[in-house]
């Protein structure tokens, strides 16, 4: 036996077969609950945004969101399979417990701004739908939640209602999509090869590539792997790839038809986005005065799917920073759930600006967490030691490098305007 043959012989995951399509789909189902969080009330209000605003010249967002969604989903669930622990507890072996709880912290932080922007979100829903003040609609959402926290088998039955809500929305969009007779596929292909960010456009993209393809949806999926007992051949045979892939391609959908909407529908008209009643505006050349219900609706169900999920998301990988408990059901994750939301809806209803601007302002917010906890799963995907007796992972290397780069740049391009406008917002709050 030569020395080629010995090697391959001691690379784990060699000679692992792909698994049938049947059997990969049945296996997938973190991508998907992290889907359910990450289309809350910012998805819906950005993408919205982006097209309403901007038009197409932003539909080529939906290219490096791929790659990075991709990109982030696959080399988070690698490092929990080959070190055996999810994220955090991982950077806290290599790095250190100061490491790890930097980035706890940093998670949590982004998880609470995006908190406040599912308070508003399904404050702005309940206002579309009954007509109440937005803070009342919040607040009555907010105590749902809290009584799904502490009592039992009651979120199982709320996720059923809550995802009829965003099928319904899906189908909203794809129907008015349909009805107002598609886009225009010239505009179309020309946004997607344009890579212009237009003047006053950049907090936008901003926010919109963090709410749709960020490091914090993928450090939560090594958790939830967990939870569905994911092994190390299912980084091999196909499980991990295709559920990422999901993941992705249901925000992809979900995203890019409310952009195409609001590029088709408001952008036209020269009208910019600063209220919930100019998203229902999207839906009325196919649902009439009914739009506004069906928007109502989908801010609703969107907002409190993912309040629920979110909120649980940012506890989890505090504690795991900080090494403490991390069950749904723990204590320490339920109380902190419920200071969390105390808190949030606290420097919402201070906020005396639109809620849909206070959902751009969180969700540019929540940016702040891939600079930090990426830059060290970038380098535990580099570490040798880390990937030691499995096949050097270097296209993925490649792909984090490009995707961190990437993103950092935006980031801090974005923040370098967007920091003192926020501090400005935050400080006029007392």
């Amino acid at each position: 036996m030569n020395s080629n043959e010995k090697n391959t012989e001691s690379v784990y995951g060699s000679d692992i077969k792909r698994l049938p399509m049947k059997d990969l789909i049945k296996r997938v189902g973190p991508g998907l609950i992290a889907t359910g969080i990450v289309i809350g009330p910012g998805a819906i209000t950005t993408s919205a945004m982006i097209g309403g605003n901007y038009g197409y010249s932003l539909i080529w967002l939906m290219i490096p969101i791929i790659f990075m969604g991709i990109t982030f989903m696959m080399v988070t669930n690698r490092l929990a399979i080959i070190t055996g622990m999810p994220t955090l507890h991982a950077i806290r072996k290599y790095y250190g417990s100061f490491a790890a709880c930097f980035v706890g912290i940093a998670l949590f932080l982004s998880c609470l701004f995006f908190t406040m922007g599912n308070i508003s979100g399904t404050g702005a829903g309940a206002n579309l739908i009954t007509g109440v003040n937005w803070k009342i609609g919040a607040a009555f959402m907010i105590a749902v939640v809290i009584y799904c926290y502490f009592t039992k088998n009651v979120y199982s039955k709320v996720e059923k209602v809550i995802t009829l809500c965003i099928l319904g929305m899906i189908l909203a969009f794809y129907t008015t999509l349909i009805g107002i007779g598609g886009p225009d596929f010239g505009k179309l292909g020309s946004g997607l090869v344009s890579f212009e960010i237009p003047e006053g456009s950049l907090a936008t993209a901003l926010a919109f590539i963090s709410t749709n393809a960020a490091v914090t949806t993928g450090i939560y999926s090594t958790y939830l792997g967990k939870e569905k007992k994911w092994k190390k051949e299912d980084l091999f045979n196909g499980v991990m790839l295709t559920d990422a892939i999901v993941h992705i391609i249901s925000v992809v959908l979900i995203s890019g038809a409310i952009i195409l909407v609001g590029a088709i529908v408001l952008f036209p008209t020269g009208q910019k986005i600063d209220a919930p009643a100019q998203l229902a505006a999207m839906l009325i050349p196919i649902m009439g005065n009914a739009a506004k219900y069906i928007m109502g609706i989908a801010l609703l169900g969107a907002g409190f799917s993912s309040l629920l999920g979110n909120t649980q998301r940012g506890m989890v990988l505090l504690n795991a920073g900080f090494d403490k408990e991390i069950g749904l059901e723990s204590k320490s994750v339920r109380y902190g759930c419920l200071a969390c939301l105390i808190f949030a809806m606290c420097v919402c209803f201070s906020y005396g600006g639109s809620p849909t601007q206070l959902i751009l302002m969180a969700n540019v917010a929540t940016s702040i967490a891939t600079p930090v906890a990426g830059l060290f799963i970038l380098l535990l995907l580099w570490r040798n030691d880390v990937n030691e007796g499995y096949k050097k992972p270097t296209a993925l290397r490649i792909c984090m490098t490009i995707s961190y780069v990437f993103v950092l740049i935006m980031t801090l391009s974005a923040l370098k305007v967007q920091i003192p406008n926020l501090i400005h917002s935050i400080s006029s709050l007392f």
